[in-house]
């Protein structure tokens, strides 16, 4: 049974698992930069902390905010990866 749900390839339950897959990726992420732990997972602040986040992008600074966290993003995966 679960291998036939695996192999599922109807449209609808082919984007489901992609938007799964997706979710628990940036989820990852979350998790990766150590934040979660900084706020003692309180998703309260973490979800403000993004709704924050996209606000500052909205703003007229926005394409240069993106650009700034691109880079410090690059730089943490780099460190990340050299430490590993």
């Amino acid at each position: 049974m679960l291998a036939r749900a695996r192999n599922d390839n109807r449209d609808w339950q082919v984007k489901r698992r992609e938007r799964t897959r997706r979710l628990i990726e940036l989820g990852g992420l979350v998790a990766k930069s150590g934040f979660d732990q900084l706020v003692d997972d309180d998703r309260a602040v973490i979800y403000g902390m993004l709704v924050e986040a996209a606000a500052k992008v909205r703003d007229a600074g926005g394409p240069q905010q993106i650009t700034l966290w691109r880079r410090r993003g690059a730089r943490a995966f780099a460190q990340n990866q050299l430490a590993s």
